[in-house]
């Protein structure tokens, strides 16, 4: 079994799969998403949330969200986030000096 999973910015559409596994940084904890979780709704921390497909791990970071989940369908809107895959060391950099 698996977890559609949607994680949608104003301006882009960050992740849109399948996956196995989730973990998510609500604010009072973290928590596990596996197939067939209960429906929830709640708000996420400022964090990093982890993400298994396939059998490899993946982070995400998002700020200001919230997920909902439901009949194996995992919908969280964000303010932004970013997959790690898709950051730039050498930008991210670059970005922490200036801030």
């Amino acid at each position: 079994m698996v977890l559609s999973l949607h994680v949608m910015a104003p301006n882009r559409i960050v992740w849109n799969s399948e996956v196995v596994e989730i973990i998510l940084s609500t604010n009072s904890g973290q928590i596990g998403i596996l197939p067939n979780h209960a429906p929830l709704l709640t708000a996420l921390d400022m964090g990093v949330s982890k993400i298994r497909s396939g059998g490899q791990w993946s982070a995400m970071a998002s700020m200001g969200s919230f997920a909902m989940i439901d009949n194996n369908r995992v919908t969280i809107l964000v303010n932004e986030a970013e997959v790690s895959d898709e950051i730039d060391p050498v930008e991210a950099q670059k970005y922490y000096e200036v801030a």
